[in-house]
């Protein structure tokens, strides 16, 4: 990785991405907060890293676009600099159901996000990073979730089949880019404090399923974020192509 340390990370204006993007800013990384509408929340996360003699930008995006995506990455260049590190962390999810009562708009909205966004973010990152294009190397953690190992049924099967895709698409780019500098690698959060849960229908989902957890209790976004954190820094310089479950053992 350059001596410049510029992460994106997208969805950052909350849950997970909120939190990796403080702590990475706490450890020096100049951020790109990637949000899709809550404007004041990302701007929040930026007044407080600055406050904190940090940098970090945040910067509208729908992931969904190709458009949109191209942009975000040119305003990183023209901001910060090429960005040597991502964190897929922008997602969706709608309200739980069978998949027999789903119709094809729903299924595209969660994969166009969850699936195509991450690799169009991807794809981007690796034009920035990759010593085949003239970059210095980076590292990538796309943020899975549970749900690819338990499938979901009867709530948002549509929702785990995507992140499924991103297990494989993790794996795969992984193996890609290995002799090009590029580490990638995921992390597959169990039930975390997040707001998407509200989006499902069930913003009190954790509380309901936590006695499932061996550790008997729900995560904190923070929890993940540290574990994105490890898989970008120098420490884990030998590990591409995992996925850490952070998930109580479950």
């Amino acid at each position: 990785m350059s001596e410049s340390k510029i992460l994106v990370v997208t969805g950052g204006s909350r849950g997970i991405g909120a939190a990796t993007a403080r702590l990475a800013a706490a450890s020096g990384w100049c951020v790109c907060i990637a949000y899709l509408s809550r404007r004041d929340a990302a701007d929040r996360i930026v007044s407080d890293i600055s406050s904190k003699g940090g940098r970090a930008i945040a910067v509208q995006a729908d992931i969904s676009s190709e458009v949109s995506v191209v942009e975000l990455f040119r305003k990183v260049d023209r901001e910060l600099g090429g960005a040597t590190a991502l964190v897929n962390n922008a997602a969706t999810l709608e309200t739980q159901m069978r998949l027999d009562s789903m119709d094809a708009p729903r299924i595209l909205r969660i994969l166009s996000t969850n699936v195509l966004g991450s690799m169009l973010c991807a794809r981007e990152a690796v034009r920035r990073m990759s010593t085949k294009h003239g970059g210095n190397g980076g590292g990538i953690v796309n943020v899975s979730s549970g749900a690819a190992k338990y499938g979901s049924p009867g709530e948002y099967l549509d929702y785990a089949a995507s992140k499924g895709a991103i297990e494989t698409f993790t794996v795969g780019l992984a193996k890609e880019v290995a002799e090009e500098g590029i580490r990638v690698n995921a992390v597959r959060p169990g039930h975390i404090y997040t707001e998407l849960h509200a989006k499902g229908g069930e913003p009190q989902r954790v509380d309901k399923v936590k006695a499932l957890v061996p550790m008997h209790r729900g995560g904190q976004p923070e929890e993940v974020a540290y574990a994105i954190l490890w898989l970008l820094s120098p420490e884990a310089s030998y590990i591409t192509g995992t996925i850490v479950d952070v998930s109580g053992g479950r």
